[in-house]
């Protein structure tokens, strides 16, 4: 299952191993699973999509979430960087939006005279990249070295970002005028594309009751959000992700599901090499929150959509049809052989 649609596994496991080097990794892997009721205390029936930011943490990866304005995509990134202890900062994107706005710029002090350079909003722990596809191509394009090399190169001076580093951006799936496409290199650049669907009918009766009794999404402290988790707990998480095992079984079927895509006559473009390597990761990291130190096809099933439904191109006759991407995805799951 997805674990980035409604009814996904939520992978709520307990912890193994008793002792030694695996004391670290356990702790961390209750403190990241800590965070679903942390920031359920203000966003409201999200649980899919905080799963696939807490994968793209631990991945070191970008998040595209896709949803319809007022469905909590900004709550959900500050409530998880409070559940985190991470910083945040948030961008609004707009068509006179500057590339220099976003990652900083050399500013003259008169007193020195000399040029400093003053730090943009990309120098932050989570960046909130909200309606991305509203500001201009020049302007999506100054995000690319951040989320590709963790740096910012201003006068010719390259400077490092912190760590961890992920944005999260934004865009309305429904709302096209005086909009700009994010080009498919910079879709690629996402490790994941998140769906954020309306909530079910209890979960609104749940959020406008919260509302009812006095709940401020503007101030996350009130609404009890604390810190369950930190740097070191993050570290140490992708420190036991990275020594998941993966079979060369499972390589060869990741390898085979993104070469179906290439060959799907629904689809222009299909998956990339980068793409299988990030179906490959995320795949990784979903088995190691499950209680896994090592990976299954089921695993490499739960992150597909979210790791290759943006990484694919449909056929204009496609679309005319309804296809969609995800619908492809799922078929070409459906086929290929499942290593046994």
């Amino acid at each position: 299952m997805d674990p980035t649609t409604d009814n996904g596994p939520t992978g709520d496991t307990g912890p193994n191993g008793d002792k030694g080097s695996d004391r670290a990794p356990r702790d961390a892997r209750a403190s990241l699973e800590a965070l679903r009721a942390e920031i359920s205390k203000a966003v409201v029936g999200q649980d899919p999509a905080v799963t696939g930011l807490v994968v793209a943490l631990l991945c070191r990866g970008h998040v595209l979430l896709e949803g319809v304005p007022g469905v909590a995509k900004t709550l959900l990134v500050r409530a998880l960087a409070a559940s985190l202890e991470l910083d945040t900062k948030r961008v609004q994107f707009t068509p006179d939006l500057m590339p220099s706005d976003v990652t900083g710029s050399l500013v003259y002090d008169a007193r020195t005279t000399e040029f400093s350079f003053q730090p943009g909003p990309v120098f932050t722990n989570l960046l909130l990249a909200d309606e991305i596809n509203r500001t201009p191509p020049k302007t999506q394009s100054s995000l690319l070295e951040a989320m590709e090399e963790r740096q910012v190169t201003v006068d010719g001076t390259p400077r490092p970002l912190p760590e961890p580093f992920l944005v999260a951006a934004t865009q309305n799936p429904v709302e096209y005028e005086g909009t700009y496409p994010l080009p498919e290199a910079q879709l690629d650049r996402f490790l994941l594309k998140l769906t954020v669907p309306l909530p079910s009918r209890q979960d609104e009766i749940d959020v406008l009751t919260r509302h009812a009794e006095g709940f401020n999404p503007r101030d996350l402290r009130a609404a009890g959000v604390r810190p369950v988790a930190g740097p070191a707990d993050l570290e140490a998480a992708r420190a036991a992700v990275a020594k998941t095992s993966i079979s060369p079984e499972i390589t060869a079927y990741v390898v085979d599901v993104c070469r179906a895509t290439r060959d799907s006559p629904s689809l222009t473009l299909g998956v990339s090499p980068r793409g299988a390597t990030a179906l490959l990761s995320t795949a990784r990291a979903w088995a190691w929150l499950t209680g896994r130190d090592y990976v299954i096809p089921d695993d490499v099933k739960a992150l597909a959509l979210p790791t290759l439904r943006h990484r694919v191109q449909l056929r204009p006759e496609a679309e005319m049809e309804g296809v969609t991407a995800d619908a492809v995805i799922n078929a070409i799951l459906a086929h290929v052989p499942v290593p046994r």
